[in-house]
């Protein structure tokens, strides 16, 4: 029997990675199923829901109904490929934390240019040879990676430099303006400084800083009219049903259509009328509540709730501070943005324009959180290597 024959050295050969059961071992340890799962599954359910919103508007159009299908599986596609990338680099990812943050701002100064493109009040979008992309978006996973790259060095001058840090995105962002993505990325400043340690004066520092810009804001006139008409349809959506609050109403009315087990997929009346603006972005919770009921839109919180909690899990168990605070900021981001979403659907938040994690239709928006996803995965990797 010659040494490659014997059984022994096969299954050192395999567990070494040599062989190729033994590469595709070492490939599956590699993912951390328990968060690419319930992300996938969420990524996957959210095709056939920007899809069954998307179809009748595309069929009044004379358009081909497929068209958001398509270009929502393919913005998944993308997602998988850049996780599987940011996954790939455990041993690197903080080597590449400046030049990611850079290549953020950067792109968020460029919206400001002639080659952004504005909808919905807020010039948000880079738009050039057909391809259309929110920098805010990629924005919220550097800014979490350079906030923890600079909370985890212990130095006095840590909190300055992390609020630096966030304000220049954060400006940026309010001068597009989009209030929605600058509250996710207060609050994910704030809990990242929480996880930190830091001391409890930087917190009511933070704090009353923003409380006095959002004064300011207001009594300054800083704020766009759609804006002041969002916050004050907020405090009473029924003051005009019609009006600036029809999105509220309609969007409240929509959801809780569909009972405990909905209407059934591509059956919603209130879906299939159109009823509800932005429904396959913003408003996608419409679209599950009236055609999957309360079960399928619990159960898509349900999965984001094992997303979060997994990332909670991997920062508990992160063997740098880096990796720990890079996986708390991501929790802090996702359940901010999920609170804010499903929060202007039922009236606890005001209609700020923030998409739903995993679910809603964009390409920015999957890429980032599935790239989020590729961070844990190489955090992980970290603690067990």
């Amino acid at each position: 029997m010659t040494a490659t024959q014997d059984p022994q050295v096969i299954r050192r050969l395999r567990a070494d990675g040599a062989l190729p059961a033994g590469r595709t071992r070492r490939l599956a340890r590699a993912v951390d199923w328990a968060s690419v799962v319930p992300a996938l599954v969420l990524s996957l359910a959210g095709v056939l829901l920007v899809w069954s919103a998307t179809r009748p508007r595309m069929a009044a159009a004379g358009e081909d109904p497929q068209t958001y299908l398509v270009k929502q599986a393919a913005n998944v596609l993308v997602g998988l490929a850049v996780m599987a990338a940011v996954a790939a680099l455990p041993g690197a990812l903080r080597a590449w934390t400046l030049p990611a943050y850079l290549a953020g701002v950067l792109g968020l100064a460029a919206v400001l240019t002639p080659l952004g493109r504005t909808a919905n009040g807020a010039q948000s979008w880079l738009s050039a040879g057909g391809l259309e992309v929110q920098p805010s978006e990629p924005a919220k996973v550097t800014l979490v990676l350079m906030l923890a790259a600079l909370l985890a060095e212990r130095s006095r001058q840590r909190v300055p430099l992390a609020l630096a840090a966030a304000g220049l995105p954060l400006g940026l962002i309010m001068l597009q303006p989009d209030l929605g993505t600058a509250m996710i990325m207060v609050v994910t400043t704030g809990g990242m400084l929480v996880v930190a340690g830091v001391r409890r004066r930087w917190l009511a520092l933070l704090a009353g800083a923003g409380a006095g810009a959002a004064v300011a804001a207001w009594f300054l006139g800083l704020l766009r009219p759609h804006q002041v008409q969002r916050l004050l349809t907020f405090a009473d959506p029924m003051a005009d049903p019609q009006g600036a609050g029809y999105n509220a109403a309609q969007a409240l009315e929509t959801v809780g259509s569909g009972g405990l087990f909905g209407r059934g997929l591509f059956q919603g009346d209130q879906t299939g009328g159109r009823f509800v603006p932005e429904q396959h972005t913003d408003f996608i919770v419409t679209v599950a509540g009236e055609e999957l009921g309360f079960a399928g839109a619990a159960l898509l919180l349900a999965l984001l709730w094992l997303v979060l909690r997994r990332a909670l899990a991997i920062a508990a168990t992160a063997p740098t501070a880096y990796g720990r605070l890079a996986a708390a900021g991501i929790a802090c981001w996702l359940a901010a943005q999920t609170f804010i979403n499903v929060g202007m659907v039922v009236g606890l938040t005001p209609i700020v324009g923030v998409p739903l994690p995993f679910v809603s239709y964009g390409g920015s928006s999957i890429v980032a959180c599935l790239a989020a996803v590729g961070v844990l995965m190489a955090v992980r990797r970290q603690a067990t290597t």
